[in-house]
């Protein structure tokens, strides 16, 4: 499997996991399992085929997300996978964003998780590295 990573998600990965040494100690030994189990689950289904439990209340079929990289010339497209998680990429499948943007909720958890030291610049690395472990777990179950 190949892997393309743009230069601004490649920076947020060495920014985020430089700022978060100390505290990776206290975070989960599977960060991105942890996070799909936790924030994906349920519309995309423990495997990640689309089949979560809330499927018979949605408005569209979820994702397929073991078929990113099939479905992008055998490539996983991280940043477009980045940009969705994050909020920062609209998805027309999703119309009016019925799939939360997991950045912010990311950075409003960062708040009251008392493992986190707070600041502003710091919420936003805390949401960093829960979607870039998110991107690895996906990128982990991606069908060939």
């Amino acid at each position: 499997m190949r892997f393309t990573i743009s230069a601004g998600v490649a920076g947020a990965v060495a920014l985020t996991f430089f700022g978060f040494a100390a505290q990776a100690q206290s975070m989960p030994q599977d960060l991105g399992k942890f996070e799909y189990d936790n924030s994906c689950a349920t519309c995309h289904g423990a495997g990640g085929k689309g089949d979560g439990p809330m499927l018979e209340h949605l408005m569209q079929r979820p994702s397929d997300l073991t078929m990113l990289s099939k479905n992008n010339g055998g490539v996983f497209p991280v940043s477009t996978v980045y940009e969705t998680i994050s909020g920062d990429n609209e998805i027309g499948a999703h119309g009016s964003r019925d799939m939360p943007a997991w950045g912010r909720t990311f950075r409003m958890r960062a708040e009251g998780d008392p493992d986190f030291f707070p600041g502003a610049a710091d919420r936003a690395a805390y949401a960093n590295i829960r979607i870039l472990a998110l991107i690895e777990f996906l990128a982990s179950i991606q069908e060939e």
